[in-house]
């Protein structure tokens, strides 16, 4: 990693200058977030690796690693967090009203499945949904090549739900992995996995940065390697790229995605707008189109469903959102109330 990167080296656009005043350069610096810990930040400036402090208004929860900072070198504290121009997130598990951020400001997200029994397209259309909602380009990468004799057909399946996502087969231990992901890996650009544990993904994050990532062997019977990413962090490829190293995801809720998940589903999303009724369910209801064209074999059924599914969970997480927001706020209402009742008395 260069001592004393450029700012656009670290990923930084006009989009970003776009949003500081040119006086508060003055007083303040740019800096992007390579660590994210309760009280404190690592970040990465022109002048190389630093601690910030949070502010009071600040909590570590609203910020994540690859986010862009205004950073106050006067008091070591950030200053401000600017605008992201894409994000990766979910809903906090047991609590659908918070959002948990998993990475920011990245240009591409390697959604990595294997050639084996983990391979699971409701789980990878869940990623799609997930990229397509924060605004993040979704790459489709296949291992474990080497241990299947027809990958092709893995290739199939992956063409079947993302069409038009850009999609590589690589052994993640050859050299030649390192090579599939380079186009979208150059100066200033910033990526990330997403997938289980287990299909790869500390293996290509060490060839792709040369550090020491990857998992032990894994257990077939259930994908789990010896080692497993549990902290997220910023690290440096060479030739100017970066990578987000982030842990594998068990539980993915989807919450007010339902624009990322009609963009997963554009072929089904396109035609639920032909349909008689707007408020179709796309089921036995007359005039549907999506089922029209599911028994004129144009699009799957099995694929159908799980849009529905997802739809359903999506609208059912969101409303339960909504809820608990409106309940907090009407206790922080009350609580307001019985104070100044106890001030005046």
């Amino acid at each position: 990693m260069t001592p004393h990167p450029t700012l656009a080296s670290l990923g930084w656009t006009p989009e970003f200058q776009r949003q500081i005043d040119p006086s508060e350069l003055e007083t303040l610096t740019p800096a992007r977030v390579t660590g994210v810990h309760r009280a404190r930040l690592s970040v990465l400036t022109e002048d190389g690796a630093a601690e910030l402090t949070l502010p009071p208004d600040l909590p570590a929860g609203d910020v994540a690693v690859g986010d862009w900072v205004l950073a106050d070198p006067a008091t070591g504290r950030a200053a401000r967090l600017l605008d992201r121009h894409s994000r990766i997130f979910r809903r906090a598990a047991g609590d659908a009203s918070r959002e948990q951020l998993i990475v920011a400001n990245v240009d591409a997200v390697f959604i990595t499945t294997s050639c084996s029994e983990e391979f699971n397209e409701a789980r990878l259309e869940r990623y799609l949904a997930l990229c397509h909602a924060g605004g993040v380009p979704p790459v489709f990468v296949l291992t474990k090549i080497d241990r299947c004799e027809d990958p092709d057909a893995y290739m199939d399946r992956l063409r079947a739900i993302g069409p038009k996502v850009p999609a590589v087969a690589v052994n993640a231990k050859s050299a030649d992995a390192v090579g599939a992901l380079g186009p979208w890996c150059g100066p200033g650009q910033t990526v990330a996995f997403l997938g289980m544990s287990g299909v790869g993904k500390s293996t290509l994050a060490s060839a792709l940065t040369g550090l020491a990532l990857e998992t032990g062997e894994v257990r077939e019977d259930d994908m789990k390697g010896h080692h497993t990413t549990t902290a997220r962090e910023m690290l440096a490829i060479p030739g100017g790229g970066w990578l987000i190293d982030t842990p594998g995801m068990r539980e993915l809720r989807l919450t007010d995605m339902a624009e990322g998940i009609d963009e997963a589903f554009a072929e089904i999303a396109g035609l639920a707008a032909d349909c008689r009724f707007r408020d179709c369910t796309h089921g036995p209801e007359p005039g549907c189109a999506v089922q029209a064209a599911v028994k004129a074999g144009q699009i799957d059924a099995g694929r159908v469903e799980r849009w529905k599914k997802l739809r359903s969970e999506d609208a059912e997480h969101t409303a339960s959102a909504l809820d608990r927001k409106r309940k907090g706020k009407s206790l922080s209402k009350l609580v307001k109330q019985a104070k100044r009742i106890k001030r005046g008395g």
